[in-house]
């Protein structure tokens, strides 16, 4: 028991490393809060896109959904950070990550909103537009919060997935909590700042779990 505790919940360990954790925390919060929203936003975008049924959008819309949801985001990651400076651009960690997580959610938030958009009626439309307002207020002030409420549960769920996959910046070498982690692992020979790691993103992720849930119970109760 002595030897676990040691090796793998070493205070004292702990304590000679949390600085380098909290510079890790620190980013990771930063990219979740410029990561989710411009991921929501383009699938938005994706999914108002598909409301206007034209057939050339609808067909270029597809084709990027099914790509980006089908490229694996770690190759799409070192693909944007390694391979662009080869046409002479020079990306950022930041950036790259940015880009590469921007293309993969926005694709799956888009056909997440675009099944929300589809399940609303034709007649909610029809009632709205009757009233006499434009179809983008129709679809802002009518469709899309009962599309919402009506895909909640995906939403959250994205979401939260969304989170979890910042780790995958440590590729490009972007101070993020994983990577910070394995650096304190490899100073000190001791995976007690790994198993840090793991507490952290569950203290992170289990009240917002918690808290997104009672508003998705919610949405769904006034909805009925």
């Amino acid at each position: 028991m002595e030897q676990l505790v040691q090796n793998f919940f070493n205070i004292e360990v702990l304590i000679k490393v949390y600085p380098m954790l909290l510079k890790g925390v620190w980013m990771t919060l930063q990219l979740c809060v410029v990561v989710v929203p411009i991921g929501f936003l383009g699938g938005l975008l994706v999914a108002i896109g598909y409301s206007f049924h034209n057939r050339w959008l609808n067909a270029l819309l597809i084709a990027y959904v099914d790509f980006f949801r089908a490229f694996p985001p770690l190759v799409l990651l070192i693909f944007v950070f390694y391979g662009t400076p080869y046409v002479g651009l020079e990306v950022p960690g930041f950036v790259a990550v940015l880009i590469a997580f921007f293309l993969n959610t926005s694709s799956y938030y888009g056909e997440i909103l675009r099944a929300g958009i589809e399940s609303i009626g034709r007649g909610q439309w029809e009632a709205a537009r009757s009233t006499g307002i434009g179809r983008l207020q129709t679809m802002f002030y009518v469709i899309l919060p009962q599309a919402m409420r009506n895909v909640a549960p995906d939403l959250t769920s994205n979401t939260l997935e969304v989170i979890k996959f910042t780790a995958l910046a440590s590729v490009v070498a972007l101070p993020e909590l994983l990577r910070m982690g394995r650096i304190a692992q490899g100073i000190t020979y001791n995976p007690t700042p790994l198993i840090a790691v793991a507490l952290i993103y569950l203290a992170m992720l289990w009240p917002l779990v918690r808290v997104l849930s009672r508003l998705e119970r919610r949405m769904l109760v006034k909805q009925q």
